[in-house]
């Protein structure tokens, strides 16, 4: 067929480099965003999918909005027969999609209608899903709500982060985007479509709004499972950060580089229900409190006297949430360079204590009360 691939992300490069080297299909045109203005010193690099065009001598073109007249009709002129859309980051309008012989199909990063929106691998995370896997459908105006051509499933790793699963999910994808393409060259026209593809059943349909740099506020008084998947959920942008009292009424920002939930010898994690001791001395500590050194290596080596606790791994600093710890392995003061907690101690450790500040009677945290009040997760089937 003759294609007109329309993306920006990294998500679509592996399905766009696949339908190119195929052999089967003339690519006539590459859609993709403007390069932003950040107004920084450094010069603007270009989007993955721009890149991966220049390198292929591919043609493109970078409109304000695909909507616009101009742009519909600089794609019709060619007279396409698909759009292949991915990662691409604007809504197609009706008059856009007529624009090809045959509308557009997506490549979308998740099990529709679940996750629909512009991050639905970073939803995925943050809802607490055990499957996820991604679904090309043949498009309509309505946002993701087209009749699924394709789709697979795979089991979200328990320490994986957004940008990880992404990648993963746009190498798996590849497949299922070939051959929905391929399902779509036996027919001449829209109206012979009708009918092709399984219906979305809109009731179930879970939204994923883009994501904003504030999501990524530490907010301790949520359970330590929320955090850590907030921390996943933001990996690698817009991470997560949060300003860290030092003594002497002195904060310090930090950005968190790795975050996890404090475990056990044999892996298992730490929170309210287990083991006991977690919850006896929680009581001690307000959420946001750092414990590093001497107090934590106590609280990591208690006995219950006739009920003798397990010796946990003892972390170099952990940060107490509403129902247990988290620990943080990798921290990066303001105006310093990433580095290891140990390294931080070093030079902060001193301090008499030390807390995570900034929310204490604040309002709710808005990313962390939709990840608290979200639909049930998806779980694999038997």
């Amino acid at each position: 067929m003759r294609i007109v691939l329309m993306g920006t992300g990294p998500f679509a490069v592996p399905s766009f480099e696949a339908l190119r080297s195929s052999g089967e299909h003339e690519v006539l045109l590459v859609v993709t965003r403007p390069i932003e203005n950040t107004g920084a010193k450094t010069k603007s690099v270009a989007n993955p999918v721009r890149a991966w065009a220049d390198e292929h001598g591919l043609p493109v073109t970078a409109p304000l909005s695909i909507n616009e007249s101009q742009a519909i009709d600089q794609v019709a002129q060619l007279q396409p027969d698909l759009l292949v859309v991915c990662d691409y980051g604007q809504i197609l309008s009706a008059n856009a999609l007529r624009a090809a012989k045959l509308g557009g199909v997506n490549l979308h990063g998740s099990l529709l209608p679940r996750h629909r929106g512009a991050a639905p691998v970073q939803w995925s995370i943050l809802r607490g899903d055990a499957i996820t896997g991604a679904c090309v459908i043949h498009m309509t105006p309505k946002l993701d709500g087209g009749p699924i051509l394709g789709k697979f499933e795979t089991t979200i790793l328990p320490s994986e982060t957004a940008g990880e699963l992404e990648r993963r999910l746009s190498e798996l994808g590849v497949d299922c985007c070939v051959e929905s393409v391929r399902k779509l060259a036996q027919f001449t026209s829209l109206d012979e479509c009708i009918g092709l593809g399984a219906l979305q059943d809109n009731a179930l349909a879970t939204p994923a709004p883009r994501l904003a740099k504030s999501d990524g506020l530490l907010d301790f008084r949520y359970p330590a499972a929320l955090i850590e998947r907030q921390f996943r959920g933001l990996q690698p942008w817009p991470g997560v950060f949060g300003n860290i009292n030092i003594g002497d009424n002195k904060e310090l920002r930090v950005i968190v580089g790795h975050l996890q939930l404090t475990a056990n010898e044999n892996g298992s994690s730490v929170k309210a229900d287990q083991p006991a001791f977690v919850l006896q001395n929680l009581e001690k500590f307000t959420a946001g409190e750092i414990l590093w050194g001497t107090a934590l290596n106590d609280l990591f080596a208690i006995d219950l006297g006739a009920n003798p606790v397990r010796k946990t791994r003892t972390p170099q600093m952990v940060v107490a949430c509403s129902d247990g710890f988290v620990e943080i392995t990798r921290i990066q003061p303001a105006g310093k360079k990433m580095q290891e907690t140990r390294g931080f101690l070093a030079g902060y450790g001193r301090a008499e204590s030390m807390r995570f500040e900034g929310f204490s009677g604040c309002p709710p945290h808005p990313l962390l009360e939709k990840m608290q009040n979200s639909a049930r997760p998806v779980v694999p089937g038997p």
